[in-house]
């Protein structure tokens, strides 16, 4: 069975950082797409940043120059690094692994359990 186990949320002022971490276990063969979502209440989950197994990466227009997504393909993690961070930055942020883990069937997306980001004085 597959597990996304995502850490690094918390709490933090206007203009600070925090880092975001998500790895995946189990039964993977290979991890295509890696990716971050946000979503608030009453609104749309919204794509903050994706990252493909060549490295590259997109960003929301909201976000882009502020944060950053790396991965790690031997430890089958995905990183946001989040600087500058503004109060409409606060969300439930989730990431994505697109992969298979089994032979000769197409990779499907997992989700991580989200974790609270809050940025506010």
């Amino acid at each position: 069975q597959v597990r996304l186990v995502e850490s690094g949320g918390g709490l933090v002022q206007p203009g600070g950082s925090l880092r975001l971490s998500c790895v995946a276990s189990g039964n993977i063969i290979g991890i295509n797409v890696m990716g971050w979502y946000r979503q608030v209440p009453g609104k749309q989950r919204e794509l903050v940043a994706g990252i493909t197994v060549g490295g590259r990466t997109n960003y929301a227009d909201s976000v882009k120059g502020r944060f950053t997504i790396s991965r790690d393909n031997a430890k089958n993690t995905v990183y946001l690094q989040m600087n500058s961070l503004k109060p409409e930055d606060t969300a439930v942020y989730y990431c994505l692994h697109n992969l298979r883990s089994r032979i000769g069937l197409p990779p499907v997306d997992y989700w991580g359990q989200g974790t609270q980001v809050t940025v506010s004085s």
